[in-house]
């Protein structure tokens, strides 16, 4: 079985939460958020990745197929989902990685980067350029467009498809967002929100 696949932008370990996506999750017919009470947060394996192109977002495609629990999701909002996570040794975390959210008025245009796992293995960190930033933008989860520069992810995926929603952006060694919807027309390019 395929699923659709996202992206966990972070985890707090204090509080052992994490949040995943970067947006919601929707009814494909109506698109209004569904109500979750519970869900779970599980590994997936990656099975194939289609390149995004002009008028074609792309996508990575999953199974959940003998796959490890790895924690209970509690909300889904339009800024994403958020849980809690029980088995913390499934997300084999670098504790060295570590980092501090930005302010919003830290962001800046020009070079930072996102984290994505593409092939089943430890995520990678890959090169973008904010080219806008949307300072007055505070009702919706679309603050910042940013464009893939990185060569290696737009030979791997033609530049954000969908599954990478939720991929951290950071900048200046800071969290300053997630990847969240992507300009179908143009796919090296994304809109973003800001945590």
């Amino acid at each position: 079985m395929q699923h659709g696949v996202g992206t966990v932008t972070f985890y707090e370990p204090s509080s052992k939460t994490f949040g995943a996506l970067g947006h919601g999750i929707t009814d494909i017919d109506t698109e209004e958020l569904i109500n979750i009470a519970s869900g779970e947060f599980v590994t997936t394996r990656i099975l194939n990745i289609t390149k995004g192109e002009t008028g074609n977002p792309g996508k990575i495609q999953g199974t959940i197929e003998n796959q490890k629990n790895i924690g209970k999701i509690y909300k889904n909002s339009r800024f994403g989902i958020y849980g809690t996570v029980d088995n913390i040794a499934t997300l084999n975390l670098d504790t060295s990685k570590e980092m501090e959210v930005a302010l919003r008025e830290e962001i800046q245009t020009g070079k930072a980067s996102i984290v994505c796992s593409l092939d089943n293995q430890k995520p990678q960190e890959y090169e973008i350029e904010i080219e806008k930033i949307y300072k007055e933008n505070n009702y919706d989860n679309k603050s910042m467009q940013i464009k893939v520069t990185d060569k290696r992810l737009l030979e791997k995926t033609g530049g954000i498809i969908q599954g990478m929603s939720g991929s951290p952006v950071i900048q200046n060694g800071k969290f300053v967002g997630a990847v969240t919807h992507v300009l179908v027309n143009n796919p090296q390019e994304r809109l973003r929100s800001i945590w």
